[in-house]
């Protein structure tokens, strides 16, 4: 699973301030406002709070012992990558506003190297352990949390030819980082996020 460490690398690797910038308009989503609105009833000033939505779903119903072996290692398997890919996402949005902080491409360059390192300190252990279907399912959420694909991000930072170069060491180990993810259209997308609304919700 190195290629995929690299990968990850490479998503969190912004080399220039133009490409930063031109990253920031064109794939990270904008933070919401942090305020939170009110209205005064009475006299009182009351806070107007969204909730999230609840899902209730009925309980699966497997054909065979093989569908429900499937289900409980998707289970496991998405536990183990959400995680991943929101650290992904958050860490592409903190970088990029922390680059635009530093006063030279010198000084960016450095602190991206100094990432890099610590990446593969903290996540190679990780990403070794995973299986090659991990690792299909760990691009996906990445597309999922991102709302771009790992290609894509690659390509707005590195170019095309760097994006290129990996979609080729992907495709040798059975992998896409065009992968896109669809839970309307694509049974499998959409049995994963129903796997993640319901650990988001404390049902698994």
């Amino acid at each position: 699973m190195r290629y995929l460490l690299f990968t990850l690398s490479l998503l969190l690797s912004i080399n220039s301030r133009a490409q930063i910038d031109e990253g920031i308009n064109r794939l990270l989503p904008a933070r919401p406002p942090q305020s939170i609105p009110a209205r005064i009833e009475g006299g009182d000033t009351v806070l107007l709070v969204n909730l999230n939505p609840v899902y209730v779903y009925p309980g699966m119903v497997f054909k065979n012992k093989r569908e429900e072996r499937y289900y409980s290692r998707l289970v496991r398997d998405v536990k183990l990558c959400l995680p991943l890919a929101r650290i992904v996402s958050g860490t592409l949005i903190e970088t990029a506003e922390y680059l635009e902080t530093l006063p030279d491409d010198k000084a960016r360059e450095k602190h991206l190297r100094q990432m890099q390192r610590d990446l593969i300190k903290d996540y190679e252990p990780t990403l070794r352990k995973m299986s090659y279907s991990q690792g299909k399912i760990l691009l996906k959420l990445i597309v999922r949390e991102c709302d771009s694909s790992p290609y894509e991000i690659i390509a707005a930072y590195r170019g095309y030819f760097a994006a290129n170069f990996w979609q080729g060491v992907a495709k040798l180990f059975t992998a896409d980082l065009k992968t896109d993810y669809n839970p309307t259209d694509n049974q499998t997308d959409r049995l994963i996020e129903r796997i993640i609304i319901m650990v988001e919700q404390g049902m698994l």
